[in-house]
């Protein structure tokens, strides 16, 4: 079984599915050699003119720069340099209307031409082969070179990714775009420099094979290329001529019978495909030292008096080349930049023709109809017939106007070659590839907003945990120096004073307000019950307000017998009541202070033996109870005088009641004379403070002063009604 390249070697053709036979067309620009266009008095050059990434400019409004001057520079694999493509000044770094379907501004470099066309200084490499592939890389990255048959790809970073991968190397010249004569006639005029170019392109990725693969349709730069290649290890297959013969996809499966998958690239197959016309700009770039500057551009179409290629400088206005071409306008006339099948109409003529620029179409009225009008779809299939993806152009058509980017996706419209065979053969008329192309803009601008939102969302996680990462790194410096403060602290003081503040900080915040107003009201009756004598130590009011009660019911009747009374009075009486009641008085006096003097005395020898206290104990309470016999005698001879003074049952019963009080109040000063007594012999059994116990005697003397005070008031006030009351008949 023969392999893959044997087969090849042998002349093995394959097919691929659909495809068209559109009329050709090529005639008018074949028949003249490549012209050499005039150059424009300005150029517009812009920045970006291939996939990928636009450089950074180098030059200023007003430097004079020089054919072949680099304009910018790149700055990654996938950016790419730009050159003057002749001598002059730089007028304007500026937005100019680029050459795209809807002519959106892009920032480009206005040269003002001097017609001098003074070339920089170059040199070329002629002998490449002492070069190493990482050199030739670089040459013709600096020389700004693209892919020349369409997709702007760039050259060094296709080579640098097809490096030790690379098996079959394809070198595409078949051009089965209608009226596009562009590579025809270079593989004519330059086949030789273009065999040097393959050979470089061999020397760098080193292939098991070549192979050029040309339509049958040109038969002379088939010849060319088979005379050119003569010496070369180089493999030339004609193949058939049908359209979309030329779309790399198609190539490498009429040539190899591969096909490249979904997402992938020819790298991933052990295969690459450069243009012929990359070739030939690669060649010009080692050997020769000049970088890409100018390209072969067909102008061609019934509106065009002086159709042929032209060598044109890049950033060339398209009016100028049209103005070279003797260009007729027609009404309603339409600019083509592209063949028919894949171009696009250019809305202004003003653009410049950029490094993926190979024609400029102008037909006439009748060669292409544009006033054709869209109708709705008849459901006819020639659209998938055709199909060289296979794919189904009438589902995708109608996801495309109802805008569901996953069924487009999920129906591979990214595969879609935009070749626009299936709106060829449309019945309807209905522009499907402009359908396509507004949806994949699109899809890639949804997915460009998807993954900013990724990147966003990685960005703001990685900041998250950076964040965090600080925050811990913080948190362990802190404790480092924490726990260092504290040992140090540890060895000069011997203790852990910080640790001992954060627990009193935290007994505080454990105990709260609630805890700090009990020690508050704690505090307050400590210092309350060291003023105040004890509970134990209070007198029982009982007998008192009962004494009071009676006191306010004698007022009573005395105010009442009063009022009765006969103004008379007893002088002599009242002198003697008067003289009794001060003399009990006194004695009442003399018996408080006794008291007193006793518990002085108490407090004095509190820190006696228990057998003295209980002598003091008994001490006072015979002197109460003298003092009680003393102030009955009183008051018995107070009952007797005041018999005496009166003579009737009233005043007996008045008498009576009288002893009644004073009992009642002998006996409460009794009480509290025991009671008395009682907390200072308490007191003494335990330590008092020194500076309490002459405080508690003040007190006691006090309060005994203001009661024998209010009883010789009361006395006074029982003598004067008992003189004043008259004595009641039998």
């Amino acid at each position: 079984m023969l392999s893959l390249i044997e087969k090849i070697r042998s002349g093995h053709l394959w097919e691929f599915p659909g495809g068209v036979h559109p009329p050709e067309n090529k005639s008018q620009s074949q028949s003249s050699k490549i012209a050499r266009s005039s150059i424009a008095d300005e150029l517009i050059i812009p920045i970006k003119q291939h996939i990928g990434k636009k450089g950074d400019v180098i030059v200023r409004v007003g430097d004079k720069v020089l054919k072949g001057q680099a304009l910018t520079q790149y700055n990654s694999s996938l950016s790419l340099p730009v050159h003057a493509a002749t001598s002059g000044e730089v007028i304007a770094i500026e937005p100019r209307p680029s050459c795209h379907p809807s002519a959106i501004p892009e920032m480009s470099i206005v040269i003002k031409a001097d017609h001098q066309d003074t070339w920089i200084s170059h040199q070329g490499v002629p002998d490449y082969t002492q070069c190493n592939p990482e050199q030739l890389l670089d040459i013709i990255r600096q020389a700004g070179i693209s892919g020349l048959g369409g997709a702007g790809f760039p050259t060094a970073r296709k080579l640098q990714s097809g490096l030790g991968r690379v098996e079959i190397l394809i070198i595409n010249a078949a051009e089965c775009e209608p009226y596009i004569t562009a590579d025809d006639t270079l593989m004519r005029e330059y086949a030789d420099e273009i065999m040097q170019g393959i050979e470089i392109l061999k020397h760098i990725l080193k292939p098991k094979l070549t192979v050029i693969g040309v339509e049958d349709n040109k038969p002379e730069a088939i010849e060319a290329l088979n005379k050119a290649g003569a010496d070369h290890d180089v493999v030339i297959r004609a193949v058939p001529t049908k359209y979309p013969s030329g779309a790399s996809k198609q190539l490498i499966k009429i040539l190899t019978n591969k096909e490249i998958p979904s997402n992938g690239y020819s790298a991933d197959i052990g295969m690459t495909m450069f243009n012929v016309g990359s070739a030939f700009a690669v060649k010009r770039a080692v050997i020769d030292g000049e970088p890409l500057i100018e390209r072969v551009i067909t102008l061609t179409g019934k509106s065009i008096k002086s159709a042929k290629n032209y060598w044109v400088p890049i950033g060339t206005p398209v009016a100028h080349l049209l103005k070279q071409g003797e260009f007729t306008p027609t009404k309603k006339q339409a600019v083509i930049i592209g063949g028919p099948m894949m171009g696009f109409a250019l809305p202004q003529i003003e653009a410049p023709l950029t490094k993926i620029s190979n024609c400029v179409l102008a037909p006439g009225k009748r060669e292409i109809s544009f006033d054709d009008h869209e109708m709705a779809c008849i459901r006819c299939g020639q659209c998938a017939e055709v199909c060289p993806a296979s794919l189904l152009p009438q589902q995708m058509l109608w996801y495309s106007k109802d805008q569901d980017l996953d069924k487009l996706e999920e129906y591979n419209l990214k595969d879609c070659i935009e070749c626009g065979a299936c709106a060829y053969v449309c019945p309807s008329n209905i522009p499907l590839v402009q359908y396509y192309r507004q949806s994949k803009a699109e899809i890639k601008t949804r997915n460009a907003e998807q993954e900013a939102a990724e990147r966003a969302k990685v960005r703001f996680e990685q900041r998250k945990e950076r964040l965090e990462r600080d925050k811990l790194e913080r948190e362990q410096k802190y404790k480092q120096a924490a726990d260092k403060r504290r040992s140090q602290m540890k060895t000069a003081d011997g203790g852990d004073a910080i640790a001992a503040a954060i627990e009193r900080v935290k007994q505080q915040k454990a105990e709260g307000p609630k805890s700090a107003v009990a020690a508050a009201i704690a505090r307050a009756k400590a210092k309350q019950a060291q003023v105040q004598p004890s509970e134990t130590a209070e007198p029982d009011n009982s007998e008192m307000r009962k004494l009071r009660e009676q006191r306010k019911q004698e007022a009573r009747a005395r105010k009442a017998q009063q009022s009765q009374a006969d103004g008379d009075s007893d002088t002599d009486a009242k002198a003697g009541s008067k003289t009794d009641a001060v003399a009990a008085a006194i004695a009442r006096a003399k018996a408080k202070k006794e008291q007193l003097a006793a518990s002085a005395n108490g407090s004095a020898n509190s820190e006696t033996t228990n057998a003295d206290a209980n002598d003091d104990k008994s001490a006072k309470h015979d002197a109460i109870k003298a003092a009680v016999e003393r102030a009955k005698a009183k008051k018995a001879a107070q009952a007797s005088a005041t018999t005496n003074a009166t003579a009737g049952t009233t005043d007996s019963e008045t008498d009576s009641k009288k002893s009644a009080v004073a009992a009642a109040i002998a006996r409460a000063k009794a009480r509290k004379a025991e009671q008395a007594s009682a907390s200072n012999t308490e007191s003494d059994t335990g330590e008092p403070e020194p500076s309490d116990d002459p405080k508690k005697a003040a007190v006691a003397a006090a309060i005994a002063r203001a009661k024998a005070r209010k009883a010789e008031q009361a006395s006074a006030n029982n003598t004067k009604s008992e003189t004043g009351e008259p004595a009641l008949s039998d």
